[in-house]
């Protein structure tokens, strides 16, 4: 096993789990480095596929496959958080793998990182535990509506959650997501929702990105704009914040942390609405204005490698490509944007299929 201060040379190979756009850019900035990479995924159509000849086609529980996947990387990481955690510590039995299993089991479940963040003084939006009919109904009078219903697991892009404004909704938002754990959350009407990209090496160094500023549209993250528009004092908060969650959870690699703004006296309140323990879309500008994006950091974080440099030399917009945006998105673009195209062979509804950058440059 990799000790504590080791560093990974170059020529090393890297394991990513998961073979989407997140693991396809892993990838690259890891063969930038020196590194190889071997990708593992189930789907053979993986975008990660097209760029390395070390390939593991497998379901994530198939024991003998990551046994073999184990045996010819040197490190482990990976590329989202819906993965079973049992795979995880099945690996890191013969494996490093960053970030840990333990974090995962965390950003996993929102009831585990609701009650992490309080447990660390970190803000976070009033929340009770939902099993049935009548748990939800004492949680709606004690936190009082509205409130947002949710999955305790497996929810993303919207997915997993209904806004109950009234009373005539509880029932019908509960029978459409009861079959698990649920979590209630105090709806929160914030101001603008932004996000900090941190990083942490095995060595307890920690870099992180000036904050990004999101809208979203129909639960997806549409675009990012850097610089956000909130004041220095919230910008230092909430990169202080971040840094007290990466060192909080001795975390290696990239993490996102998203946060709500909520306006206040005399500054406006910082609210911790979820983490990803991985590179994050809101990131994507880094790859565009940044001296280091944020996939070569993650690369760096968990090989213990001095982390690079996060400045921001120009400001920027990234736009997420959805569907069928896609489709004649390289037909217009202008000088002043870069594209980042997945390479998904199926387009669909809902799906991001690639994104843009727009930059404008601080003298501009």
């Amino acid at each position: 096993m990799q000790e504590q201060s080791a560093i990974l040379e170059q020529g090393a190979i890297i394991g990513i789990v998961g073979g989407g756009q997140l693991g396809k850019m892993l990838a690259l900035s890891a063969l930038q480095l020196g590194f190889k990479v071997a990708i593992y995924c189930p789907d053979p159509d993986s975008p990660a596929f097209d760029v390395t000849p070390l390939k593991f086609i497998a379901d994530y529980d198939d024991e003998k496959k990551l046994t073999e996947f184990a045996s010819l990387v040197d490190i482990i990481t990976y590329e989202f958080e819906n993965l079973p955690t049992q795979s995880l510590k099945f690996l890191e039995k013969t494996k490093p793998v960053a970030p840990s299993s333990r974090i995962l089991e965390i950003a996993q479940d929102r009831l585990k990182e609701k009650l992490f963040l309080a447990s660390n003084d970190i803000a976070v939006a009033q929340y009770m535990k939902v099993e049935t009919l009548s748990d939800l109904e004492n949680a709606i009078k004690e936190i009082t509506l509205p409130i947002v219903l949710k999955t305790t697991r497996m929810g993303y892009d919207g997915k997993g959650q209904r806004i109950i404004k009234t009373t005539q909704q509880i029932e019908q938002a509960f029978n459409e997501l009861k079959g698990s754990t649920l979590i209630a959350e105090k709806f929160i009407s914030f101001e603008r929702e932004i996000s900090i990209i941190v990083a942490r090496t095995r060595r307890g160094q920690v870099r992180d990105y000036d904050a990004s500023e999101n809208i979203h549209e129909n639960h997806i993250l549409k675009t990012s704009t850097v610089p956000a528009n909130i004041d220095n004092i919230t910008r230092k908060r909430a990169s202080r914040i971040a840094h007290e969650i990466i060192g909080s959870l001795d975390y290696i690699g990239v993490l996102g942390i998203e946060f709500f703004v909520v306006p206040n006296e005399p500054y406006a309140k910082l609210i911790v609405n979820e983490i990803a323990p991985r590179v994050h879309n809101s990131g994507h500008f880094t790859q565009a204005v940044c001296l280091t994006n944020q996939f070569e950091q993650h690369i760096r974080a968990i090989a213990n490698w001095p982390l690079g440099d996060p400045t921001r030399l120009a400001n920027v917009t990234m736009e997420n490509l959805i569907g069928d945006e896609i489709i004649d998105a390289h037909k217009d673009l202008q000088s002043g944007t870069r594209p980042d195209f997945y390479g998904k062979k199926q387009v669909r509804e809902g799906r991001k299929m690639g994104h843009l950058n727009h930059i404008s440059f601080l003298s501009e």
